[in-house]
């Protein structure tokens, strides 16, 4: 069941459902005993919603700050309820059978207007849950879930610094600091995007949402920035590492990523934070506020953020100091960024809701090929500009019975607009004008409800269809050779069933709870193909304590524009680049790269089990231990991994063809749109020794598995000794990849550029009144780098992380809603363990496991007005 999740949001979110497995049209649940300590108000109602089985739904504006006091004895619901918001100026409303905690009269934080008891659909309207299309739905996959509060209480300003915290993700795909020797595969920085990469299948197969929206891509992945979203906006960021395609289609192998707005925020926040590395570089200004209200029939929320670092340089640490002087580490980085999120009711049962998103951002980095560090001498520079917005209009309407209807579209763009300098003997030659522009949009309608009822309560079903636009451009000034201009639309229809088999009121010995899942889609690819994904999940609970959980689905990955219609070049250079010996002098050889106008989709199989034990016998105790298991086919990737091996690696023989025949040179070369000659002497077939085809190809075969476990408790200490929290996300990881029938099968996992087998994050957290204090310990494993014939261990990373923050009750007055934080990341000053390097411009550590930002400090104020 969901409740548990849900329960946690109540805490943290901005305006969450409590819900779990009973269904809103369910008789109400007898008397039943409670036993609650006094403890957080948020945390006794999410206990309520657990063992009664009613949906609990409270802004959490109302409930932050309210202690309830200990509860033990016979109650419904609605008792129970009320006798933990008593005194606290909050009573509790029936609407349907959700139990809705409002303000009492004369509350300065009370909703203008309490839910109407006939609006049922306003209630449910709250009850948002990544990975499913039926609102309250609990759903059989994994979620992980970070609020903003979460967030601010472990020292983060940015939703990009949270996400790279998350075991699951890997710090390749498209993110700032990807250094220029990670392999395309592993990972690449371009405008200095941050997008999420579950399992390190690829920042283009996880799929990341805004309020239920789709974005548009950014730059040359088929990736989605969120470090463009600023952190005052968001309520909370909800992850299902699980396929997800049945749901939303393409893009979801690893999982589904659901950034959450705050709704109805009443009044004015305003933030700033000051931070630096103690090391030197990255020094970080950031300035936000965030203004809403609410009113009867609707409200809205608004948010900017301003943010500033500098650069961390080479010189800057002392592992690159000597070796890389003038290598840029990590980006520098200015944006502007804004929010606006909204909803009205325009006529009884009509409500319209608009979600609005800009951002621009600067980033700069360079580095220089010589030991002195002069870039004007030789090296390069990297200027980007990357310009985002998005606009998604929502119309919901109240259909007949309990369903609910809705009819939205977005239009989106990303363009990332960039200038290349690059120094050779004290000349500069510019390259600018150059631009990854994407564009996308998108229509869908559907709708959600009930059908019929089952002996455990009503089989919800959910449909829909809808149309998406991706337009990409990739613009290398006029006349260029790597000029791309191409499209891709789709049409897509799915349906979502949820049957609650078995519910507690039944009495059915060892089956408080049983309820399935079941949803398909069908997706048509105008000139690649068609793709139908089911998904299946079941949900037991043979008791109060324990939930069993399970999923099985099918996933699916569209190539994107950039490998398909990336321009062919053919390079000719000496066998020795590529690792080749025993060559003749005159040898050469001939590489060709680029896109591949014939790659289809690529396929998953996923599942996953999942133990849910939330003990009633020990308050406050959450543990989620699940398997996944995801198998690829077709897996499109640049076939050769490192260019050096090309000839000296039999796993690369099949993409090479020896002494190549004069025809199939004239024709690889006239098929090319560039041909670079870069041995010096001209060009003539008959030295050509060997002929690499590194052009993007459907790999054979790819499979990920592994375990992940959350565990999450809270503990009112007795007598005046406030709450103790403790936090653990850890995840064990296995990979391994076949590029084609006859190829060996390589592992990924715990290589070089590859995420480790384990990563883990777990902290100890304190609160009382005013004050918190929150500690984190980060472990990120090693890797091994095979690049050479003797493998080498590269040292895992340790990080400690301390946070303190003072907040003040809201009111007048310059302490008033005073917010205060300081935190210390990364306290010991842990380092990225060295890796061989032969060139200035490569980054000597694995950029894509470990920071170079090193110890940094921050210093956060905010004040509501």
């Amino acid at each position: 069941m969901v409740h548990n999740l849900l329960g946690a949001l109540l805490a943290t979110g901005s305006t969450v459902a409590l819900a779990c497995a009973a269904p809103a049209s369910a008789q109400l649940p007898d008397e039943r005993v409670y036993s609650l300590p006094a403890q957080d108000l948020s945390k006794s109602l999410r206990d309520v919603s657990r063992q009664s089985g009613r949906n609990i739904i409270a802004p959490s504006e109302l409930v932050e700050g309210h202690q309830a006091p200990a509860v033990s004895g016979p109650f419904t619901a609605e008792g129970v309820v009320g006798l933990l918001v008593t005194g606290s100026g909050l009573e509790v409303r029936r609407v349907g059978d959700s139990l809705v905690i409002t303000s009492s009269a004369g509350n300065e934080r009370a909703p203008p207007e309490p839910l109407r008891q006939a609006d049922s659909n306003a209630a449910d309207e709250t009850i948002v849950v990544t990975g499913s299309r039926i609102r309250g739905a609990p759903i059989a996959s994994p979620v992980i879930s970070l609020s903003e509060e979460r967030i601010r209480d472990e020292g983060q300003g940015t939703l990009a610094e949270a996400v790279r915290t998350i075991p699951q993700n890997f710090g390749g795909g498209q993110n700032p600091g990807v250094g220029n020797n990670v392999p395309a595969t592993s990972g690449v920085n371009v405008g200095s995007a941050t997008s999420i990469n579950l399992r390190g299948l690829g920042s283009d197969a996880t799929l990341t949402l805004l309020n239920g929206h789709r974005l548009s891509y950014s730059a040359s992945r088929q990736s989605i920035d969120l470090s463009s979203i600023p952190l005052a906006a968001v309520a909370r960021i909800e992850i299902v590492p699980d396929g997800a395609s049945a749901l939303y289609g393409s893009d979801a192998v690893a999982g589904v990523a659901n950034i959450i707005l705050k709704r109805d925020y009443d009044g004015v926040e305003t933030r700033a934070r000051l931070g630096s590395s103690t090391d030197g570089g990255n020094f970080e200004q950031r300035y936000s506020a965030l203004a809403g209200s609410r009113w009867s029939s609707g409200g809205f929320i608004a948010s900017y953020e301003f943010g500033r670092s500098t650069a961390i340089e080479g010189r800057d640490r002392s592992y690159t100091r000597l070796r890389s002087p003038a290598l840029t580490l990590f980006p520098f980085l200015r944006n502007h960024s804004a929010v606006l999120s909204g909803h009205q009711e325009v006529l009884p049962g009509l409500q319209l809701e608009v979600d609005a998103l800009y951002n621009h951002r600067f980033s700069d980095a360079s580095y220089a090929s010589n030991p002195a560090g002069n870039v004007g001498l030789s090296g390069a520079r990297f200027v980007y500009h990357s310009q985002s917005l998005v606009l998604a209009p929502t119309l919901r309407i109240d259909g007949p019975g309990d369903w609910g209807m809705f009819l939205t579209g977005s239009y989106g763009r990303d363009h990332t607009r960039f200038e290349v300098t690059n120094f050779s003997g004290g000349n500069a030659v510019v390259a600018s004008g150059n631009c990854y522009c994407n564009d996308a949009v998108a229509a869908e309608f559907g709708g959600e409800g009930s059908l019929f009822r089952l002996p455990g309560g009503p089989l919800k079903a959910a449909l829909g269809a809808g149309y998406r636009r991706n337009d990409f451009v990739r613009f290398n000034g006029v006349g260029g050779t790597q000029n791309i201009t191409a499209s891709q639309d789709s049409h897509y229809a799915y349906g979502e069933l949820f049957l609650p088999l078995v519910s507690e009121e039944q009495g059915i010995g060892f089956v408080r709870a049983l309820s399935a899942s079941a949803a398909l889609r069908y997706e048509n690819y105008r000139g690649v193909g068609s793709v139908a994904t089911p998904k299946f999940g079941i949900i037991y609970a043979p008791f109060a304590d324990l939930s069993v959980k399970a999923s099985w689905g099918k996933s699916f990955r569209a190539p994107t524009l950039n490998q398909r219609y990336q321009t062919l070049a053919a390079v000719l250079v000496p066998p020795g680049v590529f690792g080749g010996t025993g060559y003749p002098a005159t040898a050469t050889a001939l590489l060709l790269q680029g896109g591949n106008v014939d790659l289809k989709p690529e396929r998953a199989t996923s599942w996953s089990a999942t133990l849910d034990v939330h003990p009633t016998a020990v308050p406050g105790l959450e543990l989620e231990a699940s398997y996944f298991n995801t198998r690829y086919r077709d897996r499109i990737v640049v076939p050769i991994a490192f260019l050096s091996q090309a000839l000296s690696n039999p796993l690369y023989g099949s993409l090479v063809t020896s002494n190549p025949a004069r025809a199939v040179l004239d024709d690889v070369i006239g098929s090319s749109v560039s041909f670079i000659n870069a041995t010096g002497r001209p060009y003539n077939p008959a030295d050509v020794v060997a002929y690499i085809d590194d052009r993007n190809l459907n790999a054979g075969y790819q499979k990920i598995e592994g375990g992940d476990l959350l565990l999450s408790y809270r503990r009112a200490l007795g007598g005046k000794g406030g709450t103790l929290g403790v936090q653990l996300n850890a995840t064990y990881l296995v990979s391994e990849q076949q590029l084609g029938a006859g190829q060996p099968i390589l592992p990924l996992a715990g290589i070089l550029f590859n995420p480790p087998h384990v990563r883990a994050r777990g902290g100890l957290s304190w609160a009382r009144g005013a004050f918190s204090a929150t500690g984190n310990v980060t472990y990120v494993g090693g890797v091994v780098d095979t690049r050479r014939a003797v493998a080498v261990d590269v040292d895992p990373m340790t990080s400690l992380d301390l946070t303190l923050r003072y907040r003040s009750a809201a009111g007048s007055g310059p302490l008033g809603g005073l917010d205060v934080s300081f935190s210390v990341q990364n306290i010991f000053n842990a380092k990225p363990g060295s890796i061989t390097t032969t060139l200035f411009s490569d980054a000597p550590y694995d950029s894509t496991n470990y920071s170079p930002v090193g110890r940094f400090v921050a210093l956060a104020v905010s004040k509501k007005w």
